[in-house]
């Protein structure tokens, strides 16, 4: 499964804001939209950051409470790496892992369309586990009647 499709599921929409926001504005976004982590933009709509939950803990116990004045372009990830549509499953996954990061934002063209969690993939990962646990559960234990002929089924019946 590649990205495109991923997005296609789950919708493409991003709360993006700029980075002039304080750490407190950044707190209140991911409460009020539920949500791990913001990307940050700037002027032109590129990618200048990320901030998520735990860079805000980590600024916190760095610095206290006085840090959320602070802008959150002292605090946010700059070294944003980013996926493709075209990326699969398994590549993001990796990524995801190798670098110790759990959002990943989708960038086509030079413009942001997308981000993908490693809750998204982990639930693709769980349902496609169940599927193939029905199929291979449904293969196994299926009815001699649903296999077998009508002839077949009375010589195992009489043979009972």
């Amino acid at each position: 499964m590649n990205v495109a499709t991923i997005l296609n599921q789950k919708g493409g929409g991003v709360i993006t804001t700029t980075s002039e926001k304080s750490l407190l504005d950044i707190t209140k976004l991911l409460a009020q939209h539920g949500i791990g982590c913001i990307v940050i933009l700037g002027d032109d709509d590129n990618i200048l950051g990320i901030v998520s939950e735990r860079d805000l803990m980590r600024a916190i116990s760095r610095g206290g409470p006085e840090v959320l004045k602070a802008p959150v372009s002292d605090f946010m990830t700059t070294t944003v790496i980013t996926a493709g549509k075209a990326d699969t499953m398994d590549q993001l996954m990796s990524e995801m892992t190798t670098h110790r990061f759990r959002y990943m934002p989708v960038v086509e063209r030079g413009r942001l369309v997308g981000l993908v969690s490693i809750g998204d993939l982990v639930a693709i990962h769980v349902a496609d586990a169940e599927f193939e646990s029905d199929a291979m559960r449904q293969y196994i234990t299926a009815q001699p009647s649903l296999l077998l002929d009508q002839a077949s089924r009375r010589r195992l019946a009489g043979a009972a």
